[in-house]
């Protein structure tokens, strides 16, 4: 056997193994990358008008959780836990109504939870954006399906805790009576409540 006819053999019988480390390495690098919810940089905001004079505003801190993203794949998953004993107005009686049994009742539902289920990005040029996130919010003993819309969303290298960084702000709509939460809605107060979310997670 000649150099020649070697040498075509020996690459030949390479074949497969490259064709298999480059599928390796291929499905290596669409997996998701995870990320830890950061409790100090991660809450929910709500806003609910009251009979129609002004608002009322208060917020929920200290989420854990769990994010997956691939934007290259453009897929990615969430899930929060959101603790309703953190609730905050600026208001400690305020506080005390809205974690009763009239509205959140936290003695007999202490956590609420968000899983994502889908996410939809835009492209832009070459770049995909997250746009909007499908998921189920569980509240009050029950569970609906949400959509949350992305006014924006990105990764960075963060400079102080020299880790990547992903995160962005979300809003929705809810109707409070889906998950049970109806009182005042016969006197005239919404049953609409604007949330906004802010999340940012640490690989």
């Amino acid at each position: 056997m000649n150099q020649t006819t070697l040498s075509t053999v020996m690459l030949s019988s390479r074949k497969p193994l490259l064709a298999l480390i480059i599928g390796i390495l291929s499905i290596a690098s669409s997996h998701a990358l995870t990320y830890d919810i950061d409790p100090t940089h991660t809450n929910v905001r709500f806003a609910i008008d009251h009979f129609n004079t002004s608002t009322n505003t208060g917020g929920f801190y200290n989420l854990t959780g769990q994010l997956d993203y691939d934007p290259a794949a453009k897929t990615g998953n969430i899930s929060l836990v959101i603790p309703l004993n953190s609730l905050n107005t600026g208001n400690t009686a305020f506080d005390i109504t809205l974690k009763s049994a009239d509205f959140f009742d936290i003695e007999q539902f202490p956590l609420a939870q968000f899983e994502s289920t889908k996410w939809y990005f835009e492209t832009d040029g070459s770049v995909s954006n997250v746009s909007k996130v499908d998921g189920m919010l569980t509240l009050h003993g029950k569970t609906n399906p949400i959509t949350l819309t992305a006014t924006k969303f990105n990764c960075y290298p963060n400079p102080i805790l020299k880790k990547s960084v992903c995160g962005g702000d979300f809003i929705t709509t809810i109707d409070r009576t889906k998950w049970g939460i109806s009182k005042y809605t016969l006197l005239g107060m919404t049953k609409k409540v604007e949330l906004n979310i802010q999340i940012e997670a640490v690989k």
